[in-house]
């Protein structure tokens, strides 16, 4: 008697994971959400930002500078949160742009950040390379940022933000704040800005090299 055929069997642990189950991608959020605890722990209570008994207008301009120096290194995570707020403000006040710019953000993400090595990407039965991709991607966030509204909604949202920032560094006199001058820029909330991505994404990039 004839043995009976083997009948293919697929091995489901060698199958490519989607882009949002890998670990470069969990690394990044678990970054992400960490360095973000951090940073607003180290933010200073609001009512000391808006103390009106702190304001008074700078005599010189070389003053108005170093004010804002010193409020910068004291307030910063506060500040941040208020150009995030305008940034945010502005987006939800524009539907079309918020939308846009979430696509481009996805498609950096899945599409070159976080697919994994063994998963190319295929589109209409044409397969496309890492440069290719990569090439897309930048036109993409090129024609978005300077040829649509996205760009001039980002650019105005954070012009607003930074004049609300510059006005209270400027007037809000810091004599009364316990300045660290040592203390880096770099660290809690604006940490992650470089090493959330470096962490999670360097090891899915050399995994195409």
């Amino acid at each position: 008697m004839a043995a009976a055929p083997t009948l293919p069997i697929s091995n489901s642990s060698s199958e490519s994971q989607p882009p949002i189950a890998t670990p470069a991608f969990r690394a990044f959020l678990a970054r992400l959400s960490t360095s973000v605890r951090s940073g607003l722990a180290q933010r200073r209570p609001w009512l000391e930002l808006v103390d009106r008994s702190a304001f008074n207008r700078p005599d010189t301009i070389a003053e108005a500078a170093s004010r804002i120096r010193k409020n910068f290194n004291y307030f910063r995570v506060n500040y941040i949160s208020l150009i995030s707020l305008s940034l945010a403000f502005s987006l939800l006040s524009h539907p079309f742009s918020l939308l846009v710019l979430l696509s481009l953000l996805a498609a950096w993400l899945f599409l070159y950040l976080f697919r994994p090595s063994d998963q190319p990407l295929v589109v209409g039965g044409r397969t496309f390379s890492d440069r290719e991709v990569l090439g897309i991607l930048v036109v993409s966030t090129i024609v978005v940022v300077f040829l649509t509204s996205v760009g001039s909604v980002l650019i105005s949202a954070l012009l607003v933000g930074l004049a609300v920032v510059c006005t209270h560094g400027a007037f809000r006199m810091p004599e009364d704040l316990f300045l660290d001058e040592q203390e880096p820029i770099s660290t809690g909330f604006m940490s992650f800005l470089g090493g959330a991505a470096s962490s999670a994404a360097v090891p899915a990039a050399a995994a195409r090299v």
